[in-house]
């Protein structure tokens, strides 16, 4: 379908979508981090550092390398590999490609993460929050639109230089933020993520600086100018948030209130009200079809039934079990 969408505006209008993602994951010690959380209920970092504090001969600095120097062998075009400010947290982005082979590459990224860190004896985990009272994990989507060689979301005298097609695009990103949100984050563990006092982007908004808002708008020139939906959980799927992206940027409907882009309005605490608001959603029907939608919010339905209702503190287990990155990759049948 993504496919399908892209060629279609290409064909049409000449668009070509560009997209890039920031993907945060962790570092956790030994191979079975994650089978056997069930009964440890717990993740052992190996390193304490986030950011600046993580040194060459630090295990977390070496994973990162290996998989940054595995990635530029395949092709990826690496721009920043990095600590991240929690601890054992990582985070290597690489550059902006076309929407299809940019979702290819984070399915190859995340893979390739798993398997590097499976041979040095570690696991890496792409939970958005597998460690309560530290930063979750997410997965910054930048988008833009260009035709020919011009970026549509750059425009030099405009308000903070983006374009009045990218605010319009931002603009219906943030009437559908509800609707949106399953999409976005289709695990019981996101929710956790989505916490205001970790950076999380909850508030249903747009800002430049507010990291706490659902859509930035980052620094950009002519070729770089982008939005950056910072929604987006590690786990969720690419395919299929970047195509809910990009319909509902340039086909959707812009809500007649003042005061769309400043808040006021906050994405669920929890996946069953995320549910109610997808199932509940014509917009939903209209770009996926009733048929998907009602399979997909079932899937989720009994994600959810098999987890706690309510969250508490602690990352039970079956968060992990049945968190879905890990159902759809190696490890579901060790389980």
């Amino acid at each position: 379908m993504l496919k399908t969408y892209a060629d279609k505006l290409h064909a049409e209008k000449q668009y070509t979508l560009n997209a890039a993602t920031e993907i945060e994951g962790f570092l956790f010690a030994g191979k079975d981090a994650e089978k056997i959380y069930h009964e440890s209920s717990k993740f052992e970092f190996v390193s304490t550092g986030g950011y600046y504090h993580s040194l060459p001969l630090d295990p977390l600095r070496q994973f990162i390398d290996t998989a940054a120097e595995v990635q530029r062998a395949m092709g990826f075009k690496n721009e920043k590999d990095r600590p991240e400010v929690a601890p054992s947290q990582f985070e290597i982005n690489f550059g902006y490609s076309e929407v299809v082979a940019a979702a290819d590459q984070i399915q190859l990224y995340k893979l390739l993460c798993r398997q590097i860190a499976n041979n040095c004896g570690y696991s890496a985990c792409f939970l958005p929050k597998p460690v309560a009272g530290v930063n979750g994990s997410g997965m910054h989507t930048n988008v833009s639109v260009s035709k020919g060689k011009t970026n549509l979301f750059w425009d030099e005298k405009g308000e903070e230089q983006l374009s009045t097609f990218g605010w319009k695009f931002l603009d219906r990103i943030l009437t559908r933020a509800l609707d949106l949100c399953l999409v976005f984050n289709s695990s019981v563990n996101a929710y956790r993520r989505l916490d205001p006092h970790f950076e999380a982007p909850n508030q249903i908004r747009a800002s430049a600086t507010d990291r706490g808002a659902m859509i930035r708008v980052p620094i950009g020139n002519a070729r770089s100018m982008r939005t950056e939906v910072r929604a987006v959980a590690p786990d969720a799927n690419p395919y299929l948030s970047m195509y809910a992206i990009f319909k509902t940027g340039i086909d959707g409907e812009i809500a007649k209130v003042k005061n769309l882009r400043e808040g006021g309005r906050y994405l669920p605490d929890n996946i069953y009200d995320a549910i109610e608001d997808f199932k509940a959603s014509s917009w939903i029907a209209e770009i996926l079809g009733s048929d998907v939608q009602g399979r997909y919010a079932d899937l989720k339905q009994a994600a959810a039934n098999r987890c706690p209702r309510e969250l508490g503190t602690i990352v039970k287990g079956c968060e992990v079990q049945f968190h879905h990155a890990v159902y759809n990759q190696s490890l579901w049948n060790q389980f």
